[in-house]
């Protein structure tokens, strides 16, 4: 293809690309890509595990014993980032925004965790799981304080609105006409969001919250969240989502109906709860 043509697509003049085609490098362009050599035979050499900090140590020391200066870690991680070189491990987390609720309500259960019937007081929260490769999964349940039962849970692939909405309906639509349970839950961003207000405030439930950074005030989710890990999940891998999900089914299942306890006098969850019904 001829030159005027292949100036003509790349957008420069004839006499820029044989300006171009005859400069010399700089010397420090000769430095930099012996320098990108080195760094690339490291990487290789040490599987990629490394970020350009260490690598730059790394460097540092052979070209030390080679009595050459040392080299600045800002033009290692320049170079790395120009050729995709990065660390396998330990990545950088991304930075999230905290956004401003909506809302805040009072911890009013106040960690009084004790309940006279069932529907009473209510805790709610959401855990992550992961399977297979490093996928992750979050489950978002709700626990009776009267009993310890789980009146309502589902698992999905994000932590969003949606999550807790759908655990929250099945349970408010299985409440009698004069049960309003308290909720408590943490400050997450989906209780916290008008949108979770109007669902409490339709069902006529009054709304408890956690103070911030005081996970016991959400106490019995999170001992649930424990012995759920404890006794199913930590003892099994899971390679997919649908394994998952039916290992945790089944779990909750055996808690609610066959788990005893001794604070329930010896009775699984739904047993001490169809007593006092």
């Amino acid at each position: 293809m001829p030159i005027i043509l292949l100036c003509e697509i790349a957008g420069v003049s004839r006499a820029a690309y044989y300006k171009w085609l005859n400069r010399k490098p700089f010397p420090q362009e000769n430095e930099n890509e012996q320098l990108l050599q080195s760094i690339q035979l490291l990487y290789k050499q040490i599987d990629g595990i490394y970020g350009y900090r260490r690598i730059t140590l790394t460097i540092n020391r052979q070209r030390e014993k080679d009595n050459l200066p040392k080299v600045n870690k800002k033009r290692v991680y320049r170079l790395m980032q120009i050729c995709g070189l990065k660390s396998v491990i330990r990545r950088k987390r991304k930075q999230y925004r905290k956004s401003k609720p909506d809302y805040v309500a009072e911890n009013i259960l106040n960690r009084d965790f004790n309940a006279d019937k069932p529907n009473q007081k209510w805790c709610t929260d959401v855990t992550k799981f992961k399977y297979g490769n490093g996928k992750k999964a979050y489950l978002s349940a709700i626990i009776d304080l009267h009993d310890n039962s789980i009146v309502s849970h589902i698992l999905g692939h994000s932590n969003n609105n949606q999550l807790v909405f759908n655990t929250m309906i099945p349970a408010i639509q299985g409440l009698k006409k004069d049960e309003q349970p308290l909720i408590h839950s943490d400050r997450g961003y989906q209780y916290t969001s008008k949108f979770f207000k109007r669902m409490i405030e339709d069902a006529n439930m009054v709304h408890s919250m956690s103070r911030v950074g005081r996970c016991i005030d959400n106490g019995p989710i999170e001992a649930f969240w424990g012995t759920l890990k404890t006794e199913k999940y930590y003892l099994n891998k899971y390679d997919t989502y649908e394994a998952l999900e039916a290992a945790i089914d089944t779990y909750i299942s055996f808690y609610n109906s066959e788990r005893y306890q001794e604070k329930l006098n010896g009775l699984s969850p739904l047993e001490f709860r169809n007593q006092a019904a």
